[in-house]
This record gives C-alpha cells, sequence and structure tokens, in this order.
C-alpha cells in the first residue's frame, strides 16, 4: 500500500544522454549528463545539464561529465550522484515526489564482459544517494511507462543485481 505513494521514476543513462521520467505522470528531463564546477578552494555546482555548457569555456569552472570513460560507464562517483539528485530535481514538482521514488535505473550499453558487480553497486548506491528509496538496475530494451509501474519486465533483458 505504502508504494502507491512512492513516485516511479525510470532513469535511462548513457555517457551522451540522462533522462529521468516519472512513470505516473509522464514529466521527463533529458540533458547532457554534465556539471560544472567552480575552481578554487570552495567549489560550488554552477550548472547541470544543459545549463554546464554555458561554463564549457570559462576558466572558473571545470565541466565534466562523471558518466563518460573508456572502460566504465561512471568515471565520478561524487559527481555522478549531484548531476542525477539535480535530474530529479528538475522534474516538475507534484505532491507525489515529497515520497522517496521507487527508481528503475537503466544502463544503456554493453560492455565488453557486462557490467562488474562493482558497477552495478555503485548505480544502485548513487541513486540511494540521490535519494530513491527502492532501485532496480535494469539493463536491456527501453522500458514502457507501464512495465515500470507493474515492474513486469521484458523476457529480453535483465534485472542485474
Amino acid at each position: 500500500m505504502f508504494n502507491l505513494f512512492k513516485p516511479p521514476l525510470y532513469i535511462r543513462l548513457s555517457p551522451v544522454r540522462l533522462t529521468v521520467r516519472n512513470a505516473k505522470t509522464g514529466a521527463f528531463v533529458s540533458e547532457v549528463p554534465e556539471i560544472a564546477i567552480s575552481r578554487g578552494p570552495k567549489p560550488k555546482v554552477l550548472g547541470v545539464g544543459d545549463e554546464a555548457a554555458l561554463y564549457k569555456s570559462s576558466k572558473s569552472a571545470l565541466v565534466s561529465n562523471p558518466f563518460s570513460h573508456p572502460r566504465s560507464l561512471m568515471s565520478d562517483f561524487t559527481l555522478g550522484q549531484q548531476v542525477l539528485k539535480a535530474f530529479v530535481k528538475k522534474l516538475p514538482k507534484s505532491r507525489a515526489l515529497a515520497a522517496a521514488p521507487r527508481v528503475v535505473f537503466h544502463l544503456q550499453g554493453d560492455p565488453a564482459g557486462g557490467f562488474t558487480q562493482v558497477e552495478i553497486r555503485a548505480f544502485h548506491e548513487m541513486a540511494l544517494g540521490a535519494g530513491a528509496s527502492e532501485v532496480t538496475i535494469w539493463q536491456g530494451q527501453d522500458l514502457t511507462d507501464e512495465q515500470v509501474l507493474s515492474r513486469d519486465y521484458p523476457p529480453t533483458g535483465r534485472v542485474l543485481e
């Protein structure tokens, strides 16, 4: 019964795009997964997603994509968690988002040898740190809102544990 109050979020992640979608309302945000951080003794977040691109030519900021690395889908856990948290906050506000969301985290891509247990755990912990109450890691075809809501995933993919 309590799950009725947890907004179901479907998060698709690739190095070039991060999409966060509320499967109940259809509200979504889809942008490049970048973050701009000020340089200096007390770094602060200047912008995330498309806003971060505004700082690419600035010498006072560092723009980074924490999901771009030649061997892994994650290059910086801390910055990745900040990006994910900011994207969830970018969703249009509703009362339902007051509760910690239930997240289906879709890792896109197929690294040689598959995702390691360390990577799967890191993405799981990242989603929890970004405010999720429950996390499912999915690899396979894109899911529909109905599949996210019902937790009935197609046999062509798999839940990673």
